[in-house]
């Protein structure tokens, strides 16, 4: 019989989630805790009074972060990487000089 090491996710004595591995249950669990600070945060601004939108609209900034970051202004987008040209030498043909 195999032994599966799991990792699980318990908030206020709930399973939320389980995985293979502890960095994805590191990160759900940080992802969770962004929901809990963006909530409270969410709520101040009086547009939103369903609480089940409030709270998915946490999530999504939760699980986008690394965009609302960029967007905030507090972190440069990454370069996306070029295709280095091709070397012209290379591509020459030596017989024809």
């Amino acid at each position: 019989m195999p032994v599966v090491t799991q990792y699980v996710v318990v908030r206020d004595g709930e399973e939320k989630m389980t995985f293979n591995s502890k960095a994805e249950a590191d990160a759900h669990d940080k992802m969770l805790d962004m929901v809990d600070e963006l909530v409270p945060l969410l709520k101040r601004s009086d547009t939103i009074d369903d609480e089940q939108k409030l709270e998915d609209l946490a999530f999504f900034l939760a699980r986008e972060r690394e965009q609302v970051v960029i967007a905030l202004g507090a972190k440069r987008p990454a370069k996306k990487k070029s295709p280095k040209p091709a070397n012209k030498k290379a591509d020459e043909d030596p017989s024809a000089a």
